[in-house]
């Protein structure tokens, strides 16, 4: 087992040294310069066998997915409180409340009320809470490949947003946990912020971002309730007449040329926070209440409030609308409430929504111009790495080649993929070109055709496609390089992390690493953090979602 030894340093600061095929690595050694990456790259190629597929298959079959088609089953979003009533009423609610402690307050409600024995008529009445984001949500019921009795979402632009869909919708309750959404600011700016900005509202923030006084950072807004919130504050910044004017789409342009990379996952903004990366981001109250490495930062509640309503369907029976009745006004008493606040919700409750105006339609339109606008009007060169070693073999690399068809219907054709797999040696089976249907064809028929066997040589196929991304950069230097490495393992033949990761900071290329059913031991989340990518663990059954929200905010 090779030692885990974590090496992030800020700034200029992150290398590694040892010998070749150890896997053991310390800090200490500064990262290369770009002109000493590229000749150090050259030099390292020369040993690594390469194989060039002269012939890549065309997958004359490929047709555009569907979104359906391209969404994993509802059940990789796990029930986390389990009814067994004869009525038993099925809850999608909100991430913040239906996860691990401290934020599983609606567990914890929902597995008091499973116990008090309530009954419509001479049925038992039971609810299950199923663990989903609240744009998952809506994602999946649009696709019709989901069916809730009952939806809880952070804020109420997901129900409109769903009414605007054609969904049959009822609000039966405004709030179940009061909560905001907001902006957080490191405490040793904030007071030079307010000196110069005055008070810390979205426009002013933008505007200390775009002046350089803040790095500010933001969540995915397809999938992150505060993500949506707060892009939509921002389209209403850039134009208060108009939050969804050209003015207010070439304005998010300019701001998205210079500002970071939007976030996977709260998780990765809370890391790029530690790390001092950024100094202001956007969070909830109720998270930021409970992340004790947050309090060095001044919160302040923006857009709309989060406070959790409550949404019942058309497709309901009167027995499970009149369930879901009974287990709202569960939550309300004062017991719950009492809870609730114990896990960080009911606070800030004099904060008034700041309501951009918009519709369900108008939210949509808003996470379109997002998506248009989120790479700075950069398009993206990017190779896949896919480790087809003997340990691939069966249901990993099968879940592999399934995740990268359905989440490739999310890369835009504007954007330029490759495609490199990796055993003892490595295989370019797709050169960089651009992402049309020609393109699209064989890369869904080159990933087809991988078949595994042999040892595991992660790096050496790092340094090929590096070196693909270099010279693509070389044709277009506008475009925004990026790498995906997927794998079940460790390396074992060929180059180790620490040989290779010099070139790896010194050519700023963000490396995205999916582990497969597999418990990394520290490498992947190493060459991930050396350029501030982010490192996915997923088991075969949830990949596709990870895959697909990961190419969301990246391509």
């Amino acid at each position: 087992m090779k030692k885990k030894v974590f090496a992030l340093v800020l700034g200029a600061l992150l290398a590694f040294s040892g010998t070749a095929c150890g896997g053991i690595y310390e800090s200490g050694t500064p990262t290369l310069s770009e002109s000493e990456a590229k000749t150090e790259l050259a030099t390292l190629l020369k040993k690594v066998d390469v194989r060039q597929v002269t012939n890549p298959v065309l997958d004359i079959y490929s047709d555009d997915l569907s979104e359906s088609a391209a969404l994993a089953d509802i059940d990789t979003f796990p029930i986390t409180e389990a009814g067994t009533g004869e009525i038993d009423i099925d809850i999608a609610a909100a991430t913040e409340m239906s996860a691990d402690a401290p934020d599983d307050w609606l567990n914890v409600v929902a597995k008091r009320f499973n116990r008090e024995g309530y009954r419509i008529g001479d049925k038992s009445v039971s609810v299950s809470i199923r663990k989903i984001t609240s744009g998952e949500v809506v994602t999946y019921i649009n696709a019709g490949l989901y069916q809730p009795n009952v939806y809880v979402p952070s804020n109420y632009a997901w129900g409109k947003m769903l009414e605007a869909s054609g969904v049959g919708i009822e609000k039966i309750s405004d709030r179940i946990a009061g909560n905001t959404a907001g902006l957080l600011i490191k405490n040793d700016v904030y007071d030079e912020f307010k000196a110069k900005y005055g008070n810390a509202t979205v426009a002013n923030v933008l505007e200390a971002a775009n002046a350089g006084d803040l790095t500010f950072a933001y969540t995915n807004p397809y999938t992150s309730s505060t993500g949506l919130n707060i892009l939509c504050a921002m389209l209403k910044a850039f134009d208060p007449s108009d939050p969804l004017s050209d003015k207010a789409a070439n304005a998010l342009l300019e701001y998205q040329k210079n500002s970071p990379p939007v976030a996977y996952t709260t998780a990765v903004l809370r890391n790029s926070a530690r790390k001092g990366l950024v100094n202001a981001m956007v969070m909830e109250e109720q998270a930021y209440v409970n992340t004790p490495e947050l309090k060095s930062y001044e919160y302040i509640p923006a857009g709309i409030r989060h406070d959790h309503p409550v949404y019942v369907f058309d497709w309901d029976t009167d027995e499970e609308k009149e369930a879901a009745d009974l287990f709202v006004t569960y939550c309300l008493t004062d017991e719950s409430q009492s809870s609730a606040t114990e896990k960080g919700f009911n606070r800030h409750d004099d904060y008034k929504s700041q309501d951009p105006g918009m519709t369900g339609t108008d939210y949509i339109s808003a996470q379109k111009i997002w998506k248009q606008n989120k790479n700075g009007g950069k398009p993206v060169v990017a190779v896949f790495v896919a480790d087809v070693s003997g340990s691939m073999d069966g249901e990993p690399l099968n879940s592999l080649k399934n995740s990268l068809i359905s989440s490739s219907a999310y890369i835009g054709s504007e954007h330029s993929i490759g495609l490199v797999s990796f055993s003892s040696d490595v295989t370019v089976n797709l050169p960089v070109a651009q992402f049309d249907d020609k393109q699209r064809a064989y890369f869904s028929g080159e990933v087809k055709a991988l078949t595994a066997n042999g040892g595991t040589a992660t790096y050496d196929a790092v340094l090929v496609a590096m070196d693909m991304l270099e010279k693509a950069l070389e044709e277009n230097p506008n475009a925004k390089p990026l790498l995906f490495v997927l794998t079940d393992g460790d390396q074992n033949q060929g180059y180790a992390l620490n040989r290779i990761s010099g070139i790896v900071g010194g050519l700023s290329i963000p490396v995205y690493t999916i582990a497969y059913n597999y418990v990394d031991n520290g490498d992947l989340e190493a060459l991930s953090g050396i350029n501030e990518a982010a490192t996915i663990k997923a088991g075969s059954d949830d990949i596709v979602n990870q895959l697909r929200n990961l190419f969301n905010v990246q391509l």
